[in-house]
């Protein structure tokens, strides 16, 4: 074996045997760097005397979070289902925030249903019912509970968290948040598929070579999103009117208008109660649907058992067909009906971050599944008798002595279905909004504990007063569920799209299998939205106004913010005319920290310069502060806060990146952060001159450092002292704590003995009791005058508008406006 080989299978062996210790304790990656040395001293002769030089790459000190939120258990989530008793407690609780919309179709699905199609026979009842059960079974059993539920980022569901997933196995990500910086959060880090599956190659290269593969894929991402806030619209409209049309066969004069003027009030006060959070009735809300399933369940097997137990022989496909055959275009048109028996099916993945998989494979599997089933086989057997109960066949079938019981408790239940999906509307929101793709807005935390508990004031009511225009228009049920079956199954054609691409890009799945999945899932979704098209004129065309203009809204500020970062990172200070300056900045250095906030991971931002123009002296520290969210559901603590200096240590400019991801929460006041920032900034302080003080010390050490590689699976320890990753201290943490300190030089000890280190803690210090003042630009974003008429429109006004009237800098940062000074910028793109 040649000396070169023997060199590289040994930093191999040492590379592989050394795993996740090869970190510093800032959190950075050691690399290695084994080379040949001149000494024979040390090691093992088979090797002959090996170097071992560590090679540092930039310092970056990681320090523990800004706010004492739960960020550490955010990712073991899942730990709550480790016992039996957890799991079961867990599924109870996905009945009263998952299931609340699925559980309330039975209140509408035969009613859209036969309203398209005549009861003449029993092949139309049995072919519904038919359709019913097998699209159950397949799309939210099948499709959602075995696959779709593995396709989690890190236990987040929903499209982003797809987007997000996708994203890190190739760089299509057209949001401005993907910097080498960003690339060390540990879930956030490129994970390339293996060398061998050529497939998942391919089809990685094709997506970031073609822009425009990026631009379409993102695009499919937000219109799933857009469709989802729409949504938001339809169910409270379409559940709570279902539940007060009950009252129409039962108290005398109580006619369409009083439905709708009862609705509205309904809505008005659900509406009107978000701001107190679900935290407030969450206790509630999974008692209630628990009381509904079993009521669901039990009054469908009375009726199955009283009035008709053969439609069990709905259990052979065989009816469909029958069915088809016999009403022929009626029957396509029934699908839109069918469709709504699956409405709230994304819910299982969309809110998979409050829970777990198993808990919500249990909770469908073994209640919701069989008591839906047993509610239509229910309804299907007393229409069977009764087959002019068709227009409210839900209320008809329930026993005279529990109607009163049953409209309460389901009046109750569509008002918790409307709640869980304003409340996956709010996350939503929030998730496009941390990551780039929608206006800033407000956001209120209601709980303190539940990290998914938000209320959006803008949001809510603009959803209220879009409510009510949908009850006030359409007046009917019928109408509104041919809307509702649009945007129900535009979102599910999006989900198995993206699921497919991460079988075929990170799950690296049989060619075959994975194709499988969109012909056989796909193949019905594409069949039941094209059904629901065919009412496009009797309603249909609601959803998809509302999901074009929120695709618009997301778009244009994603386009805008995308074209506004890259003009910044274009015009960026560079280090010679700061070199130029000198450690003065050409002004007045006063004691003072200053805070400036910009969107620059890397490099001096241009406002900078405006402030040097303007500005007859500056702090004399000066922290760039880059709030960063990245597409990961959530930032450990560990690995919130990036520290690195911008010029030398005489100009006291350092740049802080406090990283979030789309379910962090940021609800820290200024001061904690302003004392936390601080206390970090020291820490990065210390452990830079420790780190600097080791280099020196192991480049004038004239012995070589060697590395021994014995016979069998030993490797001798290296006699330089490692500093090993902070998370991974244990019991011989102090152990090697000691070792260090024992190896170390004198001066590395305390760091009282540092001169040049005690000098800048204390200008530190000195500065922080000076105060804080922040530093913000006041933007204006406007497109060159040499553009093309579209992108003028686009951005001078649309854009223009959208940033004019969502929240300015000072309300996005949380930043006191005692302390603020701002100065004009102009971004020319």
């Amino acid at each position: 074996m040649e000396e070169g080989d023997e060199i590289e299978e040994a930093s191999e062996r040492v590379a592989s045997r050394s795993g996740s210790d090869s970190r510093w304790v800032d959190g950075s990656e050691m690399e290695t760097e084994i080379v040949p040395s001149s000494d024979n001293g040390g090691g093992d002769g088979r090797y002959g005397s090996l170097r071992r030089r560590l090679v540092k790459k930039p310092k970056r000190v990681d320090s523990f979070d800004v706010e004492a939120m739960e960020i550490a258990g955010a990712y073991s989530h899942h730990s709550k289902d480790s016992s039996i008793w957890g799991t079961l407690a867990l599924a109870f609780q996905t009945l009263g925030v998952v299931y609340g919309d699925m559980g309330t179709s039975p209140l509408y699905v035969f009613t859209d249903v036969f309203s398209r199609v005549k009861i003449d026979s029993d092949v139309d009842v049995l072919g519904a019912l038919s359709l019913v059960m097998y699209t159950i079974a397949i799309i939210p059993l099948a499709k959602y509970v075995f696959v779709v539920l593995k396709a989690n980022d890190n236990g987040e569901g929903g499209t982003f968290a797809l987007y997000s997933l996708i994203c890190r196995y190739a760089k299509v990500n057209m949001l401005p948040n993907q910097q080498p910086a960003d690339e060390h959060i540990s879930s956030f880090r490129l994970k390339l598929p293996t060398p061998e599956l050529k497939r998942a190659l391919r089809i990685k290269e094709t997506l970031e070579k073609r822009s425009a593969s990026k631009t379409l894929l993102l695009l499919f991402v937000l219109m799933g999103t857009s469709m989802i806030i729409g949504d938001g619209i339809l169910t409270p409209a379409i559940s709570v009117m279902s539940a007060v049309s009950g009252l129409q066969g039962e108290v005398p004069g109580f006619g369409t208008n009083a439905v709708v003027v009862v609705s509205i009030l309904i809505l008005v006060v659900l509406f009107g109660i978000q701001r107190f959070g679900t935290s407030k009735v969450g206790v509630m809300f999974s008692p209630i649907l628990a009381l509904w399933f079993l009521s669901l369940g039990s009054i469908g097997l009375y009726n199955l058992l009283k009035h008709d137990i053969t439609v069990l022989r709905a259990f052979n496909p065989i009816y469909i067909y029958l069915f088809f055959k016999k009403h022929d275009k009626e029957a396509w048109y029934a699908l839109g009906g069918c469709v709504l028996c699956i409405t709230g099916a994304e819910a299982m993945f969309a809110d998979l971050g409050h829970f777990s998989v198993r808990a919500i494979q249990i909770a469908f599997s073994f209640v919701v599944f069989p008591c839906l089933l047993f509610a239509y086989m229910g309804q299907a057997a007393y229409l069977m008798k009764y087959p002019d109960s068709s227009r409210r066949i839900f209320y008809d079938s329930v026993p005279d002595s529990l109607f009163w019981p049953v409209i309460v408790i389901a009046t109750l239940a569509a008002m918790i279905a409307s709640q869980a999906m304003i409340s996956a509307t709010f996350s939503c929101v929030k998730q496009s909004m941390a990551l780039g793709c929608f206006p800033r807005l407000k956001i209120v935390h209601t709980s303190r504990r539940m990290m998914g508990q938000i209320y959006i004031p803008v949001i809510n009511w603009f959803l209220m007063v879009m409510c009510i225009v949908v009850v006030a228009i359409f007046r009917s049920t019928t109408e509104i569920a041919n809307a509702y079956g649009i945007a129900e199954v535009g979102v599910m054609i999006v989900t198995t799209s993206l699921v497919t691409l991460v079988m075929l890009l990170i799950w690296q799945t049989n060619l075959f299998l994975a194709l499988c999945f969109p012909l056989v899932f796909g193949s019905v979704e594409l069949i039941y939205l094209s059904a629901v098209l065919s009412k496009f004129y009797q309603g249909g065309w609601l959803p998809l106004v509302f999901a074009s203009f929120f695709l618009c809204v997301m778009y244009i500020w994603n386009y805008g913010s995308v074209l506004k970062y890259r003009s910044e990172v274009r015009e960026k200070i560079s280090m010679d005319f700061m070199t130029e300056l000198g450690s003065t900045l050409g002004t007045v250095r006063v004691p003072g920290i200053g805070m400036m906030y910009s969107e620059l991971v890397q490099g001096i931002p241009s406002i900078l310069g405006q402030f040097l123009l303007n500005l007859p002296a500056i702090h004399s520290v000066l922290v760039v502060v880059c709030i960063k969210y990245v597409p990961v559901p959530v930032v450990p603590q560990e690995e919130r806060f990036l520290f690195r200096r911008l010029c030398p240590k005489d100009y006291h400019m350092f740049r802080c990146i406090a990283r979030y991801g789309y379910t962090d929460i940021r609800k820290e006041d200024h001061h904690s952060f302003e004392q936390l920032l601080v206390e970090s900034l020291e820490k990065f302080l210390r452990r830079e001159a420790q780190d600097l003080a080791l280099e020196n010390w192991d480049e004038s050490d004239s012995e070589s450092v060697s590395v021994g590689f014995p016979e069998g699976d030993g490797i001798d320890e290296f006699k330089i002292p490692l500093m090993r990753d902070s998370r991974l201290q244990g019991s011989s943490t102090a152990s090697e704590e000691t070792g260090i300190s024992a190896a170390l030089p004198s001066s590395m000890m305390s760091s009282d003995e540092d001169p040049g280190l005690e000098y800048e803690l204390s200008a530190l210090r000195e500065a922080t009791d000076s105060g804080f003042t922040y530093l913000l630009a006041h933007a204006d974003v406007r497109a060159k005058k040499n553009s093309f008429f579209l992108k003028k429109l686009v951005i001078n006004y649309f854009y223009g508008f959208l940033r004019r009237n969502c929240r300015a800098g000072a309300a996005n940062y949380t930043v006191p406006h005692m302390n603020i000074i701002e100065v004009g910028m102009t971004y020319m793109v």
